[in-house]
């Protein structure tokens, strides 16, 4: 009973003060009872306490004001309170429930959820919940890094979503047969009536398949047209399956909806993506081209092959609004002009990570209509520590007034290297994020390095290497990146190390800034969020 009055008082106080957006903090208020609550608002408590308990909440959705609902749900969420999260989505008010929208930092509560990893149950929840007032369910935007026992992976969301529309589509079939039934009579002589139109709510998506999980999503695609649970793709990646199966997902995909493909992983080599490739074009509002590990090597072409690259850039080039290109881990030595130079505008995100590039790669790409406009640029794994450094520096140069996310990782950089490039490095007055891990660097060049760029206001994420002197004496020189993965590393030489460049941060006020060695912790910067 005394729960319930406490709800009662609590839904009152989300009625009337559902526009606040006090803070408990120096509102005077006695909240000692209530830990971690200075960052959200009275009304996100009372928020909190109403989902708690879910038949107050559910007698209490009739009279509650709608704009309540958002807050409601991030609460929910937030508390894994899987039955109001169900019940909330079944009355949601308005056409559009949107992941991004209502997980994001508000008003009522600093926390980003969109950010962090999603609950599995959570996300089963709002699926069986869809109601039919609602038109668009948006679920991109999710996190797929570091899944654990609760959180859902974007592999099991999509083939989560994908049952669950083969489940409406069945149970919608046998609804139609059986209305259909009675309306026909026991005699089978009256004019069957049209069965009424479902509800269709159409279900924005990230969807990643590979050969274990093609099967259903495929079936659950087919059944778009005519379901009332439609899978729409915004981003579509796609690992470890043959040609014809990539290309017969891709026709199912919504052609104004797409803005990214992903291709890994799938052997496609020059003659695989000559077949793929053209079915790209129908996506007219493609931004991101992901083919990384797509067996493309340049280096001996046959005539044959030389044909098949010149086709590979021409529909490059027939994909107008593409902003971000990734080959990693091509073999593209020598052919950055003849790949890129037909694209119609200028990509902001580069990835040619381990690409074997050579100094006229970089002579174009410093004199190309790509460079003043890159965002993002990784060149990790192609070796600057020679006849590459004096044109990346060139390069480095001309992007500098827009460059936000540069990856050199595993470039064979060396103090005197680095020393070299830190002019360039430091009119880069935008950079966030830079990514120098698998590099023979000292400590004595990573302290430089620090020195160097702590001015750089907006840099607040680095990812460094090891530095050499934690190594034991039989370390190679100079190293490979395999030696420096492999080696054995003093921890305690390294905690003094890395504890010294912490101090350093503290002392030029950048305690915002994180120096980390750590590739997993800290995810880089995505092309769309930047």
């Amino acid at each position: 009973m005394h729960d319930v009055l406490i709800s009662s008082w609590q839904i009152y106080l989300l009625t009337h003060m559902r526009g606040g957006v006090q803070k408990l903090r120096g509102t005077g208020a006695s909240v000692c009872c209530l830990p971690c609550c200075a960052m959200h608002s009275l009304v996100f408590l009372c928020a909190q306490k109403v989902v708690s308990h879910y038949a107050t909440l559910q007698d209490a959705l009739g009279f509650l004001p709608k704009e309540l609902y958002p807050v409601l749900f991030k609460a929910a969420f937030m508390d894994k309170r899987t039955p109001s999260l169900q019940q909330l989505v079944q009355a949601w008010p308005f056409p559009v429930l949107s992941f991004q929208k209502l997980l994001r930092r508000c008003q009522h509560c600093e926390r980003a959820l969109i950010r962090e990893k999603p609950n599995k149950l959570c996300i089963q929840a709002v699926i069986l919940g869809v109601g039919q007032r609602l038109q668009v369910l948006d679920m991109t935007g999710l996190q797929d890094e570091g899944q654990g026992p609760e959180s859902m992976s974007l592999w099991s969301r999509t083939v989560t979503l994908a049952k669950a529309c083969l489940d409406i589509s069945k149970q919608q079939s046998k609804c139609v047969k059986r209305a259909s039934k009675r309306r026909k009579g026991p005699y089978n002589n009256s004019v069957a009536l049209p069965p009424p139109q479902p509800v269709s709510v159409d279900v924005w998506v990230d969807l990643f398949v590979n050969s274990t999980s093609y099967g259903v999503l495929k079936d659950a695609l087919q059944t778009n047209s005519s379901n009332a649970l439609r899978l729409r793709c915004r981003n579509f990646r796609a690992e470890e399956l043959s040609i014809a199966s990539t290309v017969g997902l891709l026709e199912f995909l919504d052609p104004a909806g797409v803005r990214q493909v992903d291709l890994r992983f799938n052997n496609l080599g020059l003659s695989g993506l000559r077949v793929v490739l053209p079915h790209l074009a129908k996506f007219t509002n493609l931004a991101s081209l992901k083919l990384p590990y797509s067996n493309i090597d340049v280096r001996r072409l046959t005539v044959g092959m030389e044909g098949s690259l010149q086709y590979f850039a021409t529909q490059l080039s027939r994909l107008s609004c593409l902003k971000e290109l990734n080959l990693g881990s091509s073999r593209l030595s020598g052919k950055l002009r003849q790949l890129l130079g037909d694209l119609q505008s200028p990509l902001e995100s580069l990835e040619l990570a381990f690409c074997y590039l050579l100094p006229n790669d970089f002579a174009y790409l410093s004199q190309s209509l790509h460079t003043p406009a890159l965002k993002k640029l990784d060149l990790s794994g192609n070796n600057l520590s020679d006849g590459l450094l004096q044109p990346f520096q060139g390069l480095l140069t001309e992007a500098a007034s827009t460059l936000l996310h540069l990856d050199i990782m595993e470039c064979r950089l060396m103090d005197t290297h680095l020393n070299l490039l830190l002019p360039a490095l430091c009119r880069c007055s935008r950079l966030r994020y830079l990514g120098v891990f698998g590099n023979p660097i000292s400590a004595k060049g990573l302290k430089n390095l620090l020195h160097r760029v702590v001015g750089l206001l907006d840099l607040k994420l680095v990812i460094y290497p090891y530095p050499v002197d934690c190594y034991g004496e039989d370390l190679p020189w100079p190293p490979t990146s395999s030696n420096l993965l492999n080696g054995s590393v003093d921890e305690v030489k390294f905690a003094r190390i890395s504890n010294e460049l912490q101090q350093m941060l503290l002392s030029a006020n950048r305690a915002d800034a994180v120096w980390t060695t750590n590739l997993c912790r800290h995810n880089s910067l995505d092309y769309f969020s930047l």
